[in-house]
């Protein structure tokens, strides 16, 4: 397959000539109409048009030919030199009317012809040709029509100049809005990544159609005709040079990857309503007649009457360019009202989707600063993106919440205006960050407790059935036999029931222990340390003994006063640690440690009470599995959004169980 660029090699040193062979007979023709000093009259806004058009699409058409050598480059070329000459004709014509010079009939010749197969083609020709899929039989019978219509009236212009050409000229009108309308459906119905820019190049085509109407329905000696033509073209050139650039360039058309400020591209349109609203006061000035008074009240209804349309359009034409860029206000509402509806695991990509509409963007990534996997998409990035730190503000502090990276549209660059409102974004961004990472920390907590839960449950299923079950069996049982035997051995009954007895203190025991390690009455009435120090006098009954340290002897007070959640966490750490070093280490003891972390105040590293197990034991195998209890310890302690960890311990032998709960710990919703 044969790639743009082999196709269609760009030809710098040919761009560079066209803009002269465009530029220079312009500027030229515009130096000689103001050096032959004549008044200003109704023709010499056609010259301004000619000369637009010779600078305008000299500029188009290099930019184009630079990197590809297109024939819609060629056309455009064909226009800007066509222009360019006709503009230099007019000039000498009006400079050979105060001057001895000669050849002033050639250029009127030029002035009158030059710029018909250019200007022609770029709205009868050009939209059929800016595509790169194939053309489709209607597209083939359209470009037909265009090439036969310019071909005609080039030829009427430069042989037969003063014959009539209305039905020519109707036939411009009515073949240039069948072009718009192929666009417009092109625009429908075309391939997806050709419509970008179309909607402006329908509206660029129509409006060059429209601009030859008053040719065919006025005649040519009427003074109202002199002036809106010329008019209605300098109000083409605000708008079809840049319908041309945006839709080559955004849809990247034959391999051109060409970026061009928003600000230059809006400044143009800007620059060309401006000489159309300049043009109008003049022209209303002219036609009431040469009295100072007329010309000035004509000049101020012209003000009063389009001033609303110009700011009404120049606001658009800013719309268009920047979206809510333009008004960072208005983007920061707009961004700030999405957040109403983040509420699903699509939050971050309503959040990048609010962003990249608001402010007219190609792609918005943004994403979590403490899990970059975790990231809002929206649209698809075709060039390295601009990455943004978004920042947040708590208690004087700077964080950085998250990253956000953002490319512009094909053709553009993100230019100060879109970067300044990013800037003027980062609290809406950071808000809405902040929101996204306190839901997802919700809906982690919500699993964390219900697995703590599950976890628990599965804890006293394995006590009834494993404990409780078979002991009630064996109760069963016994109860069975002593009753056989109470007749004929009533001391062997006596002595069945007596096992029995003990044996169910026993179980009451440990009932209370399973009870009490879950969560016992005095955590609740007198604090972790209290519950702490009962723990080391119950396993001391049974010859283990539990070293205490830290807070737990010295401010029993501030343990005390902890989160209850904290405190129930911390206390079934400590138990559950005590009662596996107890059961499995092969130590006769163990030590249990309470301290108070201040963090550094960062994200994620907020003040925390630190609870630590160890023991000088046999240690943990390395390919162990965590049981029941472990497991249960380790959800719980992160459905408060804290870490846990299991570790040899400090010594080299033994086990270190260490757990970190924040001091204000997420909330958890049943």
């Amino acid at each position: 397959m044969t790639t743009p660029s082999a196709r269609y090699p760009g030809r710098p040193r040919t761009a560079v000539a066209v803009l002269v062979v465009a530029a220079l007979p312009a500027l030229g023709g515009a130096v000689l109409q103001l050096a032959s000093r004549l008044p200003l009259t109704p023709d010499v806004l056609f010259l301004v048009v000619d000369v637009l058009v010779g600078l305008i699409y000299g500029c188009v058409a290099s930019v184009i030919l630079w990197r590809r050598s297109h024939p819609v480059a060629w056309l455009i070329a064909l226009a800007g030199i066509g222009g360019g000459l006709a503009a230099l004709g007019g000039g000498w014509a009006s400079f050979a009317m105060t001057h001895p010079v000669p050849a002033g009939a050639i250029g009127i010749g030029l002035f009158g012809s030059a710029w018909v197969p250019g200007t022609l083609s770029l709205f009868l020709v050009v939209p059929w040709l800016i595509r790169e899929s194939p053309l489709t039989p209607l597209a083939w019978a359209g470009l037909a029509a265009g090439v036969v219509v310019t071909l005609a009236l080039t030829v009427q212009r430069v042989v037969f100049p003063m014959a009539d050409n209305g039905m020519l000229l109707l036939a411009v009108v009515l073949v240039g809005l069948v072009t718009a309308a192929g666009v417009v459906r092109r625009r429908r119905y075309g391939p997806v990544g050709e419509r970008p820019g179309l909607g402006l190049l329908a509206a660029g085509t129509t409006l060059m159609a429209l601009s030859f109407l008053p040719l065919v329905l006025v005649p040519y000696t009427s003074a109202g005709l002199v002036l809106l033509v010329p008019v209605s073209h300098l109000a083409c050139q605000a708008l079809f040079p840049g319908a041309l650039l945006v839709t080559v360039l955004r849809n990247r058309l034959w391999g051109i990857d060409l970026a061009v400020s928003r600000a230059v591209l809006a400044g143009l349109l800007t620059l060309g309503m401006a000489a159309v609203y300049a043009a109008l006061v003049w022209a209303a000035s002219w036609m009431v007649g040469s009295s100072v008074v007329a010309q000035v009240i004509a000049a101020v209804g012209v003000v009063l009457a389009v001033q609303p349309i110009r700011s009404w359009l120049e606001k658009r034409v800013r719309r268009l360019v920047w979206g809510e860029a333009s008004s960072p206000g208005r983007a920061a509402l707009r961004i700030g009202a999405s957040l109403s509806t983040v509420h699903d695991a699509r939050a971050l990509d309503q959040l990048a989707a609010a962003v990249g509409d608001a402010l007219r963007l190609e792609s918005v990534t943004l994403s979590l600063i403490d899990d970059r996997n975790t990231a809002g998409r929206w649209g698809t990035a075709t060039s390295p993106p601009l990455e943004l730190a978004v920042h947040e503000h708590d208690d004087g502090a700077q964080t950085v919440a998250g990253m956000l990276a953002v490319t512009p549209r094909p053709g553009e660059l993100l230019d100060r205006r879109t970067r300044e409102s990013l800037d003027r974004l980062q609290p809406i961004l950071a808000a809405g960050l902040g929101l996204v990472r306190a839901s997802r920390q919700v809906a982690r907590a919500r699993d964390a407790a219900t697995s703590a839960r599950l976890a628990e449950r599965r804890l006293i299923r394995r006590e009834l059935h494993d404990g409780m079950g078979p002991w009630l069996s064996g109760l069963q049982l016994g109860l069975q036999g002593a009753r056989n035997v109470m007749h004929a051995d009533p001391d062997a009954a006596d002595a069945v029931l007596v096992a029995l007895q003990e044996e169910a203190a026993q179980r009451v025991q440990d009932v209370r222990l399973l009870s009490r390690s879950l969560l016992p009455p005095t955590l609740e009435e007198q604090g972790l340390g209290v519950a702490v120090r009962e723990l080391a006098a119950r396993h001391a009954e049974a010859g283990f003994v539990l070293e205490l340290e830290g807070l737990l002897l010295e401010d029993p007070e501030l343990l005390r006063a902890l989160d209850p959640r904290v405190a129930a966490v911390a206390y079934a750490v400590l138990s559950e640690s005590a009662l596996n070093a107890a059961r499995h280490s092969g130590a006769d003891r163990c030590l249990l440690e309470v301290t108070h972390d201040q963090g550094t105040g960062l994200l994620g590293d907020s003040e925390a009470l630190v609870v630590t197990c160890s023991d000088s034991g046999t240690g943990r195998a390395v390919e162990a599995r965590d049981g029941v209890g472990t497991a249960s310890m380790r959800e719980r302690v992160q459905e408060l959004g804290g870490t846990f960890e299991i570790a040899p311990a400090l010594e080299g032998s033994g086990v270190l169980v260490r757990a970190r709960l924040p001091l204000q710990p997420m909330a958890v919703l049943p």
